[in-house]
């Protein structure tokens, strides 16, 4: 029988990940999601609450997995966020994405690379050149080898997260952690 796999085999890396709040803060969460999963959208306003409460004491980290054979969106929406970043519009496209998750199709990507203010022409291009492919490729790969199965998994300072992602939940573990971090 084999042993589940409960570590981040990356550690976040400033020129690799999207990164959001200090990268010295006291709590990194790495979330592996799919813009298309109903969960991931279901975790997203949890992730931005905890955000929200929480400021410059986490680290935060999305990584793309599409799960592909499941959602057929998810795979250029990915690209359409990687594409983003690449114009230093990640997390405004990851953000449009998640709020208009049922509308996912080519034409609705173009429109919201409109809305974030890309440059539509290079978006366009790098689209269909699937520019970003082997960026996902690399983070799908980087995810199974941490275990990641499905979507979201959370780890929180390396660690898989097995709990409730509920936000109280989640707030909780964190503020426990935080205050262990502060003893230390």
């Amino acid at each position: 029988m084999s042993e589940r796999i409960n570590k981040l085999t990356l550690p976040i890396k400033v020129d690799y990940d999207h990164i959001q709040g200090p990268i010295n803060a006291p709590i990194s969460i790495v979330e592996y999601g799919d813009y298309e999963c109903p969960y991931t959208g279901m975790a997203y306003p949890i992730v931005k609450e905890l955000r929200r409460r929480l400021g410059d004491s986490i680290c935060f980290v999305f990584r793309n997995f599409p799960l592909n054979e499941i959602h057929p969106h998810a795979q250029h929406a990915a690209e359409a966020a990687e594409a983003a970043g690449g114009q230093d519009k990640f997390w405004q496209m990851h953000d449009h994405l998640f709020e208009h998750q049922n509308e996912l199709e080519d034409g609705h990507l173009l429109e919201y690379a409109k809305i974030v203010g890309l440059d539509t022409e290079r978006f366009k291009k790098e689209i269909s050149e699937q520019v970003y492919v082997p960026i996902i490729n690399k983070s799908l790969k980087n995810g199974i080898k941490s275990g990641v199965e499905g979507t979201p998994t959370f780890f929180l300072n390396g660690v898989r997260y097995e709990d409730s992602w509920e936000l109280e939940t989640l707030f909780e573990t964190i503020r426990s952690v935080i205050k262990k971090e502060n003893k230390n």
